[in-house]
């Protein structure tokens, strides 16, 4: 049923009649909000930033992941190191030096693979798709898929579990907001196709089912389709082809980059685009509480404006309940930027539900990055 929020609304002390600009001179900004950044919210003034610890201990603290530096390759999806997971998603980051030598089928959910490095192709039930790094690749579950990169590739994998993935409402905006959905590629059966099932002979398929793998062995290819029609099939975006939403007096909030839907979950891209030039607009991320839902984001490419020490490859973790916002260097360009615009590709996955860290992921993970917050001397 809809909820009746209990939103009494009033302005108590030196406060900001705009949300995230004019704030009162020398604060800083903090949200407080329900439901992510869709529910009611109140915005504290502060005046110090609200991450100036000087320790943080316990199971709360953030967590930074160089998934660049994780060693081996494997070359089966289902065996690429678990980094974070729970009932409604995992991501995993895979890396694959060859072709994969079975087709793979998640019947657990929906696969998006997102190509951080390498290019190559993608054969699957509904036919041939060229890949390269930055983009998205949705795999329907129950598809059988099989990639064969040049060279080497590095993947990250987000499951929706025992679910799908949809295109976000766009609202006032309409559908050709952001990205157009004509943009997104289907796969053909086009000659890469066609050749791709004269190497017929003997094929397993790995089929994962409630994190388990089974194998089906065939005695043939069974990427024998001839054609097909309807309004299922995998698709390719890349993020070259996100036009990201913005506004030159107001800085928007992470929900307006999303890009794909679960149940219980949102996966969000931040691309290039303009900062704000009103003199009063927060120019940098604002904090926050996060109190509804878990934060990962995966740093593709570029200069990340809002961190510092972040590299591309890396994976931060900010846990519900965690205060936080741009790091201290990123703060003295709160309202001034020297740039007209940021550098920056990264994927963000919102979880409604804790997340926990997979088995692989503390051999890569940087334990100081709490501290990066401190202010530097």
């Amino acid at each position: 049923m809809a909820r009746k929020w209990i939103t009494p609304s009033r302005i108590e002390g030196d406060a900001s009649r705009q949300a995230h600009a004019d704030m009162p001179a020398g604060t800083y900004e903090r949200e407080i909000s329900k439901e992510g950044f869709f529910g009611p919210a109140a915005f504290m003034h502060h005046k110090r930033p609200p991450t100036g610890w000087v320790n943080f201990e316990g199971p709360l603290r953030p967590r930074a992941f160089d998934l660049a530096a994780m060693k081996g390759a494997s070359a089966s999806p289902w065996a690429a190191p678990r980094i974070l997971h729970n009932g409604a998603t995992e991501l995993r980051f895979w890396k694959l030096d060859g072709a994969m030598p079975a087709l793979a089928r998640n019947g657990d959910g929906d696969q998006l693979l997102f190509v951080h490095e390498g290019e190559g192709d993608l054969f699957c039930d509904y036919g041939h798709l060229a890949f390269e790094a930055g983009d998205y690749i949705m795999l329907p579950r129950g598809t059988m898929w099989r990639l064969a990169p040049k060279g080497t590739a590095s993947i990250l994998m987000i499951e929706a579990t025992n679910s799908h993935y949809t295109l976000p409402d766009k609202g006032i905006l309409g559908p050709h907001a952001i990205f157009d959905p004509a943009v997104m590629d289907a796969p053909k059966i086009d000659d890469a196709f066609k050749a791709h099932q004269e190497e017929d002979g003997e094929t397993r398929v790995e089929i994962k089912k409630r994190g388990e793998v089974s194998v089906a062995t065939y005695p043939y290819n069974p990427l024998d389709v001839v054609g097909w029609h309807g309004e299922l099939s995998p698709v390719r975006l890349n993020v070259r082809d996100i036009r990201p939403l913005m506004s030159h007096r107001y800085h928007v909030p992470p929900s307006a980059h999303t890009t794909f839907l679960s149940d219980r979950f949102v996966v969000c891209t931040f691309a290039p685009r303009p900062f704000e030039t009103d003199p009063g607009a927060l120019k940098v991320p604002f904090f926050h509480n996060n109190d509804d839902y878990d934060e990962v984001l995966f740093y593709h490419a570029g200069d990340f404006f809002s961190r510092d020490n972040i590299d591309a490859g890396m994976m931060t973790f900010h846990p519900s309940g965690f205060t936080h916002g741009p790091h201290p260097k990123a703060l003295k360009n709160m309202l001034e930027q020297k740039k007209p615009a940021t550098d920056e590709y990264a994927v963000m996955v919102d979880t409604r539900d804790p997340l926990d860290i997979g088995e692989s992921a503390g051999a890569v993970e940087n334990p100081d990055y709490v501290n990066s917050w401190r202010t530097q001397d």
